[in-house]
């Protein structure tokens, strides 16, 4: 079966780095316009899933903000 999703999982520290990265997602989000769902569970982790939806697919936008998050999440932007 074809994948139409991108989807990772965060750890964090505590509830208010969780809190944080959802927050830092979401200005990801709006820069690129492109918004995931975001899932924030087991107070401590956070569900990004990613995919276009005009196109019923992942494309390259998914995985320009893909990169974008992980990038966030590794500490590689600031």
């Amino acid at each position: 079966m074809w994948q139409d999703t991108i989807q990772e999982t965060f750890e964090f520290k505590d509830f208010s780095q969780a809190l944080n990265f959802v927050n830092t997602v979401g200005e990801l989000a709006e820069k690129s316009d492109h918004h995931p769902t975001i899932t924030m569970h087991d107070y401590k982790k956070v569900t990004i899933t990613l995919t276009t939806h005009s196109e019923g697919k992942v494309t390259e936008k998914d995985h320009n903000l893909a990169k974008q998050i992980e990038d966030k999440y590794n500490g590689k932007m600031q």
